[in-house]
């Protein structure tokens, strides 16, 4: 019975852990990487923007994903570089092709993120 109490707390320490880990990796990815920051700004910006115009659920739930998903692509890119970076010393174009594909992964969606943008602002600015 004892084993299983241990077990639980065991189990509670790790998930907690997880979440430390993710959050130093969110904080060292935005003291690190620049377009993090920018991510970030803007992402901050349209939230500010979205408080100010009122949106309705539905632009929310357009205007969030497009903010949490470039900034979870940005850290999978930072990941990805990182990690090519650690197996390869050399320039290798299969390395170069890897950060290059990871990085256009970030900028579509953040073509993506800068519609939904224009498409919910736009109409409430003008």
């Amino acid at each position: 019975m004892n084993m299983g109490l241990q077990e639980k707390r065991k189990q509670r320490h790790s998930v907690f852990k997880s979440f430390v880990f993710a959050w130093h990796g969110i904080s060292g990815a935005v003291k690190s990487e620049r377009n993090m920051r920018i991510h970030l700004a803007a992402g901050t910006a349209a939230v500010f923007l979205g408080c100010y115009f009122s949106l309705s659920s539905v632009e929310w739930l357009f205007l969030l994903t497009a903010i949490f998903g470039t900034i979870a692509l940005e850290l999978l890119n930072s990941a990805i570089e990182r990690t090519v970076d650690l197996i390869t010393g050399q320039i290798h174009p299969l390395a170069r092709q890897a950060k290059d594909l990871a990085a256009a992964a970030v900028f579509v969606y953040a073509i993506f993120s800068a519609l939904v943008g224009l498409i919910i602002f736009i109409p409430k600015i003008f």
